[in-house]
């Protein structure tokens, strides 16, 4: 009875950790901490981080948090307090969630470097959630596909590419020099490392929600640098690679 009723704490103290870090995140930006939020920021102080995505790519945020709540409210159900995997997932969620709020001051304080440090935080945790779903494996019920997995897979993917803007924006800011390279070979040499990884995600565990962001996220990035060649070609040649790899994959099943 103890066991039941700290899981049903956990999964309340959840649901409280995904409304809390959505009304941070939206309060932030009427209200930041520095001054300027983040869409502000990104478009003034670091305007020269190349692999930035176009503004519109940010909306992504929404289907989310969407999503974030579909699992909040989901995983409240008795049945779903039983699942062990649901304990070690809350923990996890909740971690990120402190984190992510973190970050938002961290950010807007215009503390890029330190920001780095929670972004981190909530990349491993989603890393350590999507280990424990099990992702790939073909046996799930549409419930826990739809409100469970794509959700995560989502958020981890659009972290995965956050972490990587993040830690460009402190190396800009820091007047890194690039070992000699320019920012745009740079910023190529990040788009291929990423869809490196989309292209992994995809082939062990055929996860197509996750692709599916990073082609979000590298069109937004290729729209915003249709001036810079190198950049804007290598986000469309990569974005399509990955299309053709899941298109590939689709059809081999």
């Amino acid at each position: 009875m103890q066991n039941l009723e700290a899981k049903r704490g956990l999964a309340i103290a959840t649901v409280i950790a995904i409304i809390t870090t959505l009304l941070v995140n939206t309060l932030s930006n009427f209200f930041p901490p520095g001054g300027q939020n983040v869409g502000e920021i990104a478009n003034t102080l670091l305007s020269g981080v190349l692999i930035t995505p176009a503004n519109y790519a940010f909306i992504i945020w929404g289907l989310i948090y969407v999503g974030l709540i579909a699992y909040g409210i989901y995983q409240l159900q008795p049945a779903q307090q039983r699942n062990p995997n649901f304990w070690r997932i809350n923990k996890l969620l909740i971690v990120a969630c402190i984190a992510q709020a973190i970050w938002i001051f961290c950010f807007t304080l215009q503390l890029f470097a330190l920001s780095i440090v929670p972004m981190l935080v909530i990349l491993l945790s989603l890393l350590s959630i999507y280990r424990d779903l099990g992702m790939g494996e073909r046996r799930r019920s549409w419930q826990q596909r739809w409100l469970v997995q794509t959700p995560f897979s989502v958020y981890t993917a659009w972290i995965s590419v956050a972490t990587i803007v993040n830690i460009a924006s402190a190396l800009y800011i820091a007047g890194w020099n690039g070992w000699g390279l320019s920012d745009a070979l740079w910023t190529a040499i990040m788009l291929v490392v990423g869809g490196l990884i989309a292209g992994t995600i995809a082939v062990m565990f055929r996860d197509v929600p996750f692709v599916l962001v990073y082609a979000w996220a590298y069109v937004a990035i290729a729209l915003r640098h249709t001036d810079i060649p190198t950049i804007w070609i290598t986000a469309v040649v990569v974005t399509l690679l990955l299309l053709g790899l899941l298109g590939l994959l689709a059809f081999k099943r």
